[in-house]
């Protein structure tokens, strides 16, 4: 059986490279990258997230940037192609729930590949919380990570 698939956003994806102390739940962000090196989850995510993760840290942190989003390049996300259906979803998603459209990038992306999309933005979860396919940062957890040593 494969690996969950997750989807997260970039609220998540900050998370791995900004000082933890000012970073809610920086703690779930840093078991969902480990559960991803260990090949517990598999991870796709739309190609904005350089865009969205590039515009916090540039703006944020210029004097970290080349060197933070050179490191999240070089972590090799997997970014889904855009198709019609995501699109389809995404703008359904838009419309019906008042969201943004990057919001719902995010969300469609996991509705469309079978996955759970994770946020941080927790206003954007409590609005789909009958939505099983969404998940917040603090309520994830990740599946059973393998043992190292099986003595």
């Amino acid at each position: 059986m494969p690996a969950p698939l997750v989807v997260p956003d970039a609220s998540v994806l900050l998370k791995w490279v900004l000082p933890s102390e000012d970073e809610p739940d920086a703690d779930k962000a840093l078991l969902l990258r480990g559960a991803i090196l260990a090949d517990v989850v598999r991870v796709i995510v739309p190609p904005l997230w350089l865009y969205e993760v590039g515009n916090t840290i540039a703006r944020r942190f210029p004097a970290h940037a080349t060197a933070w989003l050179t490191a999240m390049i070089k972590f090799g996300l997997q970014e889904a192609a855009p198709s019609a259906s995501w699109l389809a979803t995404a703008l359904e998603l838009t419309r019906t729930h008042r969201v943004t459209f990057s919001d719902a990038a995010y969300h469609a992306l996991a509705i469309s590949r079978k996955g759970v999309f994770v946020t941080a933005d927790v206003r954007y979860a409590d609005r789909m919380a009958m939505d099983r396919s969404v998940v917040a940062l603090s309520d994830w957890m990740p599946p059973a990570m393998p043992s190292l040593s099986r003595r």
